[in-house]
């Protein structure tokens, strides 16, 4: 089987309403990647349509079947590992199933990559935008990012999105099976290690667009668990529990 260079990790739960045609547009991309699809046992069916996709594209479609809902962060993880030990991924890339991040943003990501360590889809630099969203999920989303940037001295202008590309060296620095965070708030605590160890991070502008089908999965609990999040590791940076270094240079992809 050859192996592919970058590496897209979606998460799914009950997702069946658009998982096929958001896999039939990123294997229609004019990049080359694999898609590893991390199923936490979707009661709507979510896993046999990837199961069914897996075969009719072999070598570029995976699965990752586990027995319930185990949390954003923890389905990252898991991707990134067989991203980087099975499929020898030397990027690897998180997105949403929902359309919220459409994949014809890939391929500008994909060129970021070449001079930066981790690229992200970015709402909040020029040219980005949202669409369709209300304006609490607005509101909600810049104080979470201003809270960020202020308490954690995080640079990037979308501290909180989920659209992101990783250098294989970012992920294989950071140690994944001590990190806290669980479910949404995963994403901060992924940057600020990202930022403390000094890889250069940078930014691609998207619309970010609100979910066509299905229910979101953000819950007054998830806010709660961000809320402490960036509390702990403020308090963290307090006390320099985490490296602080220079900029690494970007080596060849």
């Amino acid at each position: 089987m050859p192996l592919s260079p970058t590496v897209v990790i979606v998460p799914t739960y009950n997702e069946a309403d658009n998982i096929r045609d958001l896999l039939t547009q990123l294997l229609a991309l004019p990049v080359e990647l694999q898609v590893l699809v991390v199923d936490d046992n979707s009661p709507d069916g979510t896993g046999k349509l990837v199961d069914e996709m897996a075969a009719e594209h072999p070598g570029r479609v995976h699965v990752i079947h586990r027995p319930g809902k185990l949390g954003l962060g923890t389905a990252y993880i898991a991707g990134f590992k067989k991203a980087l030990s099975e499929l020898d991924a030397s990027r690897v890339m998180t997105m949403d199933a929902d359309f919220s991040h459409n994949p014809r943003f890939i391929p500008a990501m994909i060129d970021l990559s070449q001079s930066k360590h981790l690229v992200i889809g970015s709402r909040y630099v020029q040219g980005g935008g949202s669409l369709n969203c209300t304006w609490k999920r607005v509101m909600l989303s810049r104080i979470a990012n201003m809270t960020a940037k202020l308490l954690l001295g995080l640079k990037a202008r979308d501290t909180t999105a989920g659209f992101r590309l990783y250098r294989r060296e970012v992920l294989t620095s950071i140690p994944l099976d001590k990190i806290f965070s669980s479910g949404y708030s995963f994403l901060v605590e992924m940057l600020f290690l990202c930022q403390r160890r000094g890889w250069q991070i940078g930014e691609v502008p998207i619309i970010f667009e609100d979910r066509r089908k299905g229910k979101t999965k953000i819950s007054r609990q998830e806010i709660y668990k961000a809320q402490y999040t960036i509390l702990r590791l403020f308090f963290r940076r307090l006390r320099r529990r985490e490296p602080r270094q220079a900029a690494i240079p970007v080596s060849n992809p």
